[in-house]
């Protein structure tokens, strides 16, 4: 593998370049398995809603749905990107940073970005149908916000808003999957992980302010131009605030409010370090959401001990 195979966003030992074979690379690339930052932050707010269920009711989060949950979103999350690459195709091909995807560069067709659409909704329908009819139901409604995402960035300058709609409807899928329906407390769960995926996809945005300019394409980035650190930071503490809220909804115990005050100090330390001058930067701020998810993760989960 060369320099010029790697994708600018994907990490230099990643292993899809450093162990797949070439005639599987432009498909896992397509489903961007060579980048799982995404499949991560699709997948933590639905282990997030497990969490709180469970601990809500004085238990361990549910290990057989955990496992369900993150192969969905590591499914899910591979169909999303391919769709989303078909839709953008002509917008890619004029941004550097993304001229080198699969359909794009003419690796992978449209006709065969379909036809791996199908297999993974496929599958991910058969991981949903095991769960509750509430579950599934909220999963069949998320293709809504799936299905429009593309379009948003044309059409708004917050898209980023819209894939926080999209992205934590896992955590009211991942709550009724383990308690069979809805709480306050989830609902609050799931306001708190829109306005986290506000903030980090305005941080991932900052990538591409150039190019988006030159092609068109809004985003929060572009909107709040000079004022990027406070709009993230205001989105930031509206998340703590929320995740705060749903644990005390939930009556979680004093060690949740300890481990959640970890995730708030992640969260400013992103807004600490957040530079629109500094696109290299900028992703790796993005990465580290991972991190703060696990920790909220972490602080719910570990909420139904009262020790």
């Amino acid at each position: 593998m060369t320099q010029a195979d790697r994708l600018p966003d994907a990490a230099p030992d990643n292993w899809v370049d450093a162990y797949a074979p070439l005639t599987w690379r432009p498909w896992l690339k397509l489903g961007r398995l060579d980048r799982p930052a995404g499949a991560w932050l699709l997948m933590l707010p639905g282990w997030q809603g497990a969490a709180l269920a469970s601990a809500a009711a004085g238990r361990a989060p549910d290990i057989l749905l955990l496992i369900k949950i993150a192969l969905g979103a590591f499914i899910m999350r591979a169909a999303g990107c391919a769709y989303n690459d078909i839709v953008d195709r002509d917008i890619d091909a004029k941004v550097a940073r993304t001229a080198g995807r699969p359909i794009p560069s003419g690796q992978v067709t449209v006709k065969g970005a379909w036809t791996f659409i199908a297999v993974c909704a496929l599958a991910g329908l058969c991981i949903l149908l095991t769960l509750s009819l509430t579950a599934i139901a909220l999963g069949v409604a998320s293709l809504g916000l799936v299905a429009a995402y593309p379009f948003m960035k044309r059409i708004t300058w917050w898209p980023q808003a819209w894939l926080g709609l999209t992205f934590n409807a896992g955590a009211l899928l991942g709550f009724a999957a383990q308690s069979g329906g809805l709480a306050t407390s989830a609902v609050c769960l799931y306001a708190g992980g829109v306005f986290w995926t506000l903030g980090y996809d305005t941080i991932y945005a900052l990538q591409d302010l150039e190019d988006d300019a030159l092609v068109g394409v809004k985003s929060s980035a572009r909107r709040l131009g000079g004022a990027v650190r406070i709009g993230v930071g205001v989105f930031y503490a509206l998340a703590f605030v929320l995740a705060m809220a749903s644990g005390a909804m939930a009556g979680l115990s004093n060690l949740f409010l300890i481990l959640v005050v970890a995730y708030g100090a992640h969260l400013a330390r992103q807004v600490r370090d957040v530079r629109a001058d500094d696109p290299k930067g900028a992703l790796r701020l993005f990465r580290s959401n991972r991190d703060a998810g696990l920790i909220l993760f972490a602080a719910i989960a570990l909420g139904a001990w009262n020790g």
